[in-house]
């Protein structure tokens, strides 16, 4: 199917070949990598640049296309599209693609060739929406792969390190996008990084790394809590230091925005339902303090250091982790117990009614009633000799070890420092006091 705006007829991605004199083709932009620089192998001491990204013009059809050439024509011609956008493409060399090579670093695509911008002969230019065919930008919300073959999010968690390094397909919610932050590396490269937390039905916290531009500036216009994504070919990891599975965005992913499929309007139902009761933000505080690795957390802090830096993270969406030596000052246990236990649906870990007895998120999703328990909740004030945390989190299975209680984790305090127990234990006196000098903390 060939398309025309304003009488130029354009070759159809499907039609085209090497032998095709000078082709002109359409397509809308649905993937995108960052500017990067080389070493020129043939003029030794300078560098190329390069960058590439993918366009479509049928559910069917799309394609990889490469820019090479000087900084200045390469990040102008970056910089003057982004991913959504619709552009022709004047006189692209159309070459067969290496398949092992080629998909090694870019998105898989059904084409068995690759387009090449030469900055003499290519012209590259974008189209303005209302010229378009609406049957073209429709596209950017078809899904590049089978919208039926995903993981959710509970299959990832679920099968766990066996998925360490696999590329998968995901289709998932959009429940927070974090800031970009910026970095430089030991080498001077700068480098960037944005977190994204996913949700579905079967999982309600998973991360989201994006460490490149291209994906940062297209996740920065998710609608939280109101956006569905299906990501194609997104790298799945061990989180060593969160104890957890993650997802990494790498230059073959592909972002399919609030894709046209019965399985993502079903999704986007459940988050917009799930965003009303208050769901989301309860059960993402439980997942937060259970995916934690104890063993990576290593820095010493005094009461005192501690409150510092917390004040130097405010509005970041990591905490603080760390260790402080320090007593318990105060675990007020004759309070009312109405304020100190708590029944919990056994499903989501919400608290439930305490008229009914029954979790309203879960019964409102499910016709299957699920159990309640239990649970402590208590808060302690920690103290050192540099001054005392007030109302911290002693919760679960820590409170088990310190208390011999079963307990699970406290509500969130509204105002003020928040301090969550992940471990309590009696300190060595020696290796306390040795902590503490060897930081220059007595």
């Amino acid at each position: 199917m060939a398309y025309s705006i304003s009488t130029h007829n354009f070759v159809a991605l499907s039609d085209l070949h090497p032998n095709l004199a000078r082709p002109s083709i359409i397509g809308v932009v649905i993937g995108k990598t960052d500017v990067k620089g080389f070493p020129d192998r043939k003029n030794i001491g300078s560098e190329r640049y390069t960058f590439s990204f993918t366009i479509r013009d049928s559910p069917a059809y799309f394609i990889n296309v490469n820019s090479w050439g000087r900084e200045e024509y390469v990040r102008s011609l970056s910089e003057s599209f982004r991913v959504g956008d619709c552009v022709t493409i004047e006189n692209p060399l159309v070459q067969t693609k290496e398949l092992e090579k080629e998909e090694k670093f870019n998105p898989t695509t059904p084409s068995c060739y690759k387009l090449l911008l030469s900055e003499t002969h290519s012209v590259v230019k974008i189209c303005c929406h209302y010229e378009v065919d609406t049957k073209l930008l429709s596209l950017l919300h078809v899904p590049v792969k089978d919208p039926q073959d995903y993981y959710s999010l509970g299959d990832i968690v679920a099968n766990g390190q066996s998925l360490d390094g696999r590329i998968i397909n995901v289709l998932a919610a959009v429940k927070s996008v974090g800031e970009p932050k910026y970095f430089t590396t030991s080498d001077k490269r700068k480098g960037q990084r944005c977190e994204v937390k996913l949700c579905d039905e079967t999982e309600l916290s998973f991360a989201m790394i994006c460490w490149d531009n291209e994906s940062i500036q297209l996740a920065q216009s998710w609608m939280p809590r109101e956006t569905v994504i299906f990501a194609s070919e997104l790298r799945i990891n061990f989180d060593k230091f969160r104890n957890c599975m993650t997802a990494t965005v790498i230059s073959k992913t592909i972002f399919t925005t609030n894709p046209d499929t019965p399985e993502a309007n079903i999704l986007f139902n459940f988050i917009k339902e799930s965003a009303a009761t208050g769901a989301l933000d309860d059960i993402t505080e439980d997942q937060l303090k259970e995916s934690i690795n104890l063993q990576t957390i290593v820095d010493i802090y005094t009461v005192e250091q501690l409150k510092v830096k917390a004040l130097q993270n405010e509005g970041k969406p990591e905490p603080v982790y760390g260790i402080i030596y320090a007593y318990i000052s105060t675990l007020n246990i004759d309070t009312d117990t109405s304020k100190i236990i708590r029944n919990r649906c056994s499903g989501c870990h919400y608290v439930v009614n305490e008229m009914s007895n029954t979790c309203t998120f879960c019964n409102d999703n499910t016709s299957d009633a699920k159990s309640v328990f239990t649970s402590f909740d208590l808060l302690v004030d920690l103290t050192d000799h540099t001054g005392t945390l007030r109302s911290c989190n002693l919760s679960d299975v820590v409170a088990e070890e310190t208390l011999s209680c079963t307990l699970v984790l406290s509500p969130s305090l509204r105002t003020g420092l928040r301090v969550n127990l992940l471990s309590c234990k009696l300190a060595d006196p020696v290796e306390a006091s040795q902590s503490l000098s060897g930081n220059g903390r007595k």
